[in-house]
């Protein structure tokens, strides 16, 4: 929930409910609690100002997006949550591509309003911190260096949001699982967490998009070179909990301290981990020798 909340640049809330509420309706036994709480979320979906911006595209991609994962759930009740989220995020861009091929404006319209939205939220910050800390406790140069990071933040806004779909869909798969949901695998143990190794030729293709082209194909190259490094980068965490064991409460202070403290290291090193893995299998190389009888 949190990742969802972090990453996410529409509503997390709208994300988690339609995919639940859609699980909930078309995924039997329904026990009362998963009712209950379908319900709730579907009230939350309806709330808001349907004139703002990306309420109706925000409350049309979630519904695409698991429409996908229950389409993908009832065909292969037993897979992995990661193939089925990973399809269902694939599946959701597929018709989202289709319906900005046929009508090109709208994409323009949707790149804007994200762009938009991005740009007041920052803005309602800077204006609340200049009426608590007075006018002149920012650096000089700092709203501008806000300002480019934006513009990047609006370019990457679809990988960003690939990755909070992903996380929904685990959030709305949990909650469906602890209510009572269909038999199925529930989510696993990070340290276990990996996905299909053929996936490092998406990345491949994404880095030949970024370099080859430019325009729209640079664009989708970017995205999915950053998508695709989100998941190593978890996969690199789970590398690393595997080899260790696990961590003590202490262990794991130090390492969201050291995570905070030299983010930008910490996610090239476990992306770089993530990537060894496809090939090296490294939790396997790294678990322990068992003992002889």
């Amino acid at each position: 929930m949190a990742a969802t909340a972090s990453f996410s640049v529409v509503n997390p809330g709208v994300l988690i409910a339609i995919p639940f509420a859609l699980l909930v309706a078309f995924q039997p036994p329904r026990s009362l609690p998963a009712v209950a709480l379908a319900g709730l979320g579907v009230a939350w979906v309806v709330m808001g100002s349907p004139s703002s911006g990306l309420w109706f595209v925000e409350r049309g991609w979630a519904l695409l997006l698991g429409a996908c994962f229950v389409a993908l759930s009832i065909r292969w009740p037993e897979g992995r949550f990661i193939g089925r989220g990973l399809g269902a995020v694939l599946g959701a861009f597929l018709g989202m591509g289709l319906l900005f091929g046929v009508r090109p404006g709208e994409w323009a319209v949707v790149d804007w309003a994200v762009r938009t939205r991005i740009e007041k939220t920052v803005g309602v910050f800077f204006l609340a911190f200049r009426a608590n800390m007075g006018s002149g406790a920012l650096p000089d140069g700092f709203e501008a260096q806000v300002l480019e990071t934006l513009a990047l933040q609006s370019f990457i806004f679809p990988a960003v949001l690939g990755l909070a779909s992903l996380s929904a869909l685990g959030c709305a798969w949990f909650l469906f699982k602890k209510t009572g949901g269909s038999p199925g695998k529930a989510l696993g143990a990070l340290r276990e967490f990996r996905f299909s190794d053929q996936l490092v030729w998406v990345v491949i293709a994404g880095f030949f998009a970024l370099v080859a082209f430019s325009g729209t194909i640079e664009r989708v190259g970017v995205n999915t070179v950053l998508f695709m490094g989100g998941l190593y980068t978890l996969r690199g965490f789970g590398v690393v909990l595997g080899i260790a064991g696990g961590f003590s409460l202490l262990g794991w202070i130090l390492l969201v301290v050291g995570f905070l403290v030299l983010a930008p290291f910490s996610i090239m090193g476990a992306a770089f981990i993530g990537l060894g893995d496809t090939w090296f299998d490294l939790r396997r190389r790294g678990a322990p020798i068992p003992p002889e009888a």
